[in-house]
C-alpha cells in the first residue's frame, strides 16, 4: 500500500549529521571570508587615508617653504628674528634672510606675502617642527607660541599616521647648495641654499589586521626657494 509506513524513505541519522558537517563547513569558509575581507578593506581604508594626509601636507609645505625670502619690494633690514633669537624682533643675522632657522628637524621661513614691506601678518612667518617625542609635525606662524599638529597628533589624540622619520633615520630636511652639495654647516650655510629636500615617513596609526604591523610609507620632494638666492 502506498500508505505504508513501511514504504515511505527518509534520511538516516548519519545523512543528517553529515548534511549538517557540511552546511557548517560551508558556513565556516564564508565567515572566514567575510573577515579576511573586512580586514582587508579597514587596512586600505587606513593606508588611504594616510596617503592622503600626507601628500596634502607636503605640498603644503614645499609651497609655503618655496616662498621664503619673498621680499617684492626689496626692504632691506625686513626678516625677524627666528625661534633661536627673540622671535619677532629684527634678526641679527639679515644674511640669512627668509630663512632664519634650518635644521633637519625644524625650519623657519619668512615672506612679505602681503607686499607692504614689513612681516607680522598672519603666515608670514611660519616654522615647521618635526616633535620626535610625539611622532608629528607641528607648524606655527608669527611667532605665536602656539605650534599646532600639522601631520600627526599628540599620543592618545586620534591620527591617521606616525611621523617616523627618526626611527627611519631619514632626516625631514636637507639642504643643498646651489652646486647640488649637501650643506653641513648650519646656520652658517643659510644664506647658500638653493634647494630644500623634505622627505616624510610615515606609518598608518592602526595596524593592518592582515599583517598585525602598521604600514609604512615614504614621500619626498624638493623645493627651489629662487627668492633667497637674490642679493639685496
Amino acid at each position: 500500500m502506498k500508505n505504508d509506513p513501511k514504504s515511505i524513505k527518509g534520511f538516516t541519522l548519519i545523512e543528517i549529521l553529515f548534511a549538517l558537517f557540511i552546511g557548517l563547513l560551508l558556513m565556516s569558509t564564508i565567515y572566514v571570508s567575510m573577515i579576511s575581507g573586512q580586514r582587508s578593506s579597514v587596512a586600505l581604508e587606513g593606508k588611504v587615508t594616510a596617503q592622503q594626509d600626507a601628500r596634502a601636507i607636503l605640498e603644503i609645505m614645499a609651497l609655503e617653504i618655496g616662498m621664503a625670502s619673498f621680499n617684492p619690494n626689496f626692504v632691506t633690514g625686513i626678516w625677524r628674528d627666528g625661534p633661536a633669537g627673540t622671535c619677532g624682533g629684527v634678526a641679527l643675522n639679515q644674511t640669512y634672510k627668509g630663512i632664519q632657522e634650518a635644521t633637519t628637524n625644524s625650519i623657519t621661513v619668512e615672506m612679505d606675502i602681503n607686499e607692504n614691506s614689513t612681516l607680522g601678518n598672519a603666515n608670514e612667518t611660519i616654522r615647521y617642527v618635526y616633535d620626535t617625542a610625539n611622532q608629528r609635525i607641528t607648524r606655527e606662524t608669527n611667532c605665536g607660541g602656539g605650534a599646532q599638529s600639522f601631520l600627526g597628533d599628540l599620543t592618545g589624540n586620534p591620527r591617521s599616521v606616525r611621523v617616523v622619520n627618526n626611527t627611519a633615520g631619514i632626516p625631514l630636511f636637507r639642504y643643498f647648495d646651489g652646486s647640488g652639495a649637501q650643506i653641513a654647516s648650519l646656520p652658517a650655510g643659510i644664506p647658500n641654499i638653493r634647494r630644500i629636500e623634505i622627505t616624510l615617513v610615515v606609518d598608518t596609526e592602526n595596524v593592518d589586521p592582515s599583517t598585525l604591523q602598521r604600514r609604512r610609507m615614504i614621500y619626498s620632494t624638493s623645493v627651489i626657494p629662487r627668492n633667497h638666492a637674490i642679493n639685496l
